[in-house]
């Protein structure tokens, strides 16, 4: 791997630039019924349905980073991180989701966060991550307004307990997945498929947010930024016919410009509400809803990317009594000859990641952002595995080199970009896919005590971090 560090750096990024990865509570830490938490609902819906998780493995274990974390930290430092991204598990820090503050999980966390400090990592803390505590979805989740300000509560809670070494800070993750999941097309629980309720769930989760901003204002941590991570999947029209650009146009507003707007600019877009007016799925709103969205803008954009959305004009005219979903805008289009990870079924485009970045430089004032999610899964990744034990991941590497080369790019071109997280740290449990699919730096052996390797990519990005560059 020496031999790595003395090529000459083509593509040099700025001073301080964060390279590092990002995951979640309910994917890494396992332990879900140790150590005091409350169950959420992933926990209930494996118990319920065990046959809709890849090879029937549910969140019990997952990847074990709560007895673990010290060993998974050192290997971060090893492979060059300087910030990392993990979330808090509502349904640990506080079981019933408005009570007692659980002190074993506030034991765990403080532990974590001083273990990352300890080594020179920065921890990027988030506090929503699809992991609704099942006390709160019993009473509606997101539909609920009371459960809208038990998280603000919550959100409050983590900023006093966390606020004097986390200086970074984002609400949620992928706010849109949830409803997507959830409310309209059957992969989250509750599993109802009803456009109305999703609506009214991503404008609750919007409020939320800004309540979330609102408590981080008044608790003044110095030093403090405060963000939300979005998936900012561009949609591109398959030709300039105006019906294709309208498609387009419809389903950037419903799946990006729906958290994106309210988020940076305070207000939802126009055509986003003429829309949903124009079919009657308007949602009910409270006095005062739009002056707390105006006023808690955020500070920092988190950009999630993996692949793109390409649609086109309808080729029939949709069932009328077949669920109204978003599909009723566009059809999606399979571009010939576009190169795909098959794995995932998803399109590699790395050019995608520059177009969210401009379009972020051009029309939201160019704010202080970073990629908080880029990576690849890719299943049977044991057959890369050489007489050493280490799995040669060279298309993990191809795929972020790609990405980095239009980063770089869109940085010299003046976009406010400010780091690069990969999805993820090691190989975890991918919600309904468990573990069918790896994205990790390092490897996690099921079969062996959950033994983690470095990857062939993690010691890659040891040298590009450690050069600022490649």
């Amino acid at each position: 791997m020496e031999q790595q560090s003395k090529q000459p750096i083509t593509y040099r990024f700025p001073a301080g630039f964060w390279w590092g990865s990002a995951t979640s509570a309910t994917q890494i830490e396992g332990a879900a019924n140790e150590g005091g938490k409350g169950k959420n609902i992933w926990d209930h819906w494996y118990e319920q349905e065990p046959h809709r998780f890849f090879q029937g493995v549910g969140p019990e274990v997952t990847s074990d980073f709560y007895h673990r974390y010290k060993e998974d930290i050192a290997l971060m430092k090893e492979i060059g991180h300087n910030s990392f991204r993990f979330s808090i598990s509502w349904s640990r820090l506080i079981p019933d989701g408005v009570g007692e503050v659980n002190s074993e999980a506030v034991r765990f966390y403080n532990a974590v966060i001083d273990e990352l400090l300890a080594n020179g990592i920065e921890p990027f803390v988030n506090l929503y991550h699809f992991d609704m505590p099942l006390v709160m979805q019993n009473i509606g989740g997101w539909e609920n307004r009371e459960v809208i300000d038990a998280y603000a509560r919550y959100a409050s809670l983590c900023f006093q307990l966390f606020g004097d070494r986390v200086k970074t800070w984002f609400t949620h993750n992928e706010p849109i997945v949830p409803v997507e999941g959830g409310y309209l097309y059957d992969f989250h629980y509750p599993n109802v498929v009803d456009f109305r309720r999703a609506v009214q769930v991503a404008y609750h989760t919007m409020i939320a947010h800004a309540k979330a901003v609102a408590a981080f204002r008044r608790a003044a941590i110095q030093g403090g930024k405060i963000g939300i991570i979005l998936n900012l999947t561009p949609s591109y029209p398959r030709s300039q016919h105006p019906a294709d650009v309208k498609a387009a146009h419809i389903a950037d507003l419903l799946f990006n410009r729906s958290f994106l707007d309210p988020a940076v600019k305070g207000e939802y877009p126009q055509d986003l509400i003429e829309l949903l007016a124009e079919h009657r799925f308007l949602p009910v709103t409270e006095v005062g809803d739009r002056e707390l969205i105006k006023e808690n803008t955020i500070d920092l954009l988190g950009i999630n990317y993996y692949q793109p959305r390409r649609v086109k004009a309808k080729e029939h005219l949709p069932n009328p009594d077949a669920p109204f979903l978003p599909e009723r805008f566009f059809d999606y289009y399979a571009m010939p000859g576009r190169k795909m990870n098959p794995y995932r079924g998803w399109e590699i485009y790395e050019k995608g990641i520059y177009d969210i970045l401009i379009n972020i430089k051009e029309n939201y004032g160019n704010i202080e952002c970073f990629i908080s999610e880029n990576g690849m899964g890719v299943e049977g990744e044991e057959r890369f595995r050489d007489e050493s034990g280490m799995i040669h991941d060279d298309y993990r590497i191809e795929f972020i080199r790609g990405h980095l080369k239009w980063v770089h790019r869109a940085i010299e071109e003046g976009v406010n970009v400010k780091g690069y997280h990969l999805w993820t740290f090691m190989d975890n449990w991918s919600w309904t896919n468990a573990y069918k699919n790896r994205y990790g730096l390092v490897a996690v052996d099921l079969d062996n005590h959950l033994k983690r390797t470095i990857k062939k990519s993690g010691y890659w990005l040891k040298t590009v971090a450690e050069n600022n560059g490649f």
